[in-house]
Parts: structure tokens; sequence; C-alpha cells
């Protein structure tokens, strides 16, 4: 009997052992996911401060480092 009882807990600790694994593959995607949208915001974010740069500052920061066509 106590044997039974051995077994049944092992069986369970499994069940619980694969759910907390699902759980944390779950964590690590959602986490993933965010951290891909903060870096699609920051360079979203960063187009957007540079087309409200005027062409002096453009310049200024970029030198003339431009492509000549």
């Amino acid at each position: 009997m106590a044997k039974r009882k051995e077994e049944s807990n092992s069986m369970l600790s499994d069940d619980v052992l694969a759910k907390l694994k699902e759980t944390k593959k779950e964590l690590l995607k959602q986490e993933q996911k965010l951290e891909e949208e903060k870096e699609a915001q920051r360079l979203f974010e960063r187009k957007e401060r540079e087309k409200n740069l005027s062409f002096a500052e453009l310049l200024e920061r970029h030198g003339d480092k431009g492509n000549k066509f």
C-alpha cells in the first residue's frame, strides 16, 4: 500500500512538473513577444523623431555621409 502511495505522488509530481514546464515556455514566449514589441516601438519612435527634425538638424547629425546619386 505504501508503494502505491509513492507511485501516485510520483505521478502527481510528474504532472505538476509538466505543467510548470509548459507555463515556463509560455512565459518565455510572452516575454520574447514583449521585447519584440518594445523594440518595434522604439524604432517607430526614433523614425518619428527623425521626421520632425529640420534639414539643418539632419545635416548636423549625419554630416555629408549621404550616398551620391
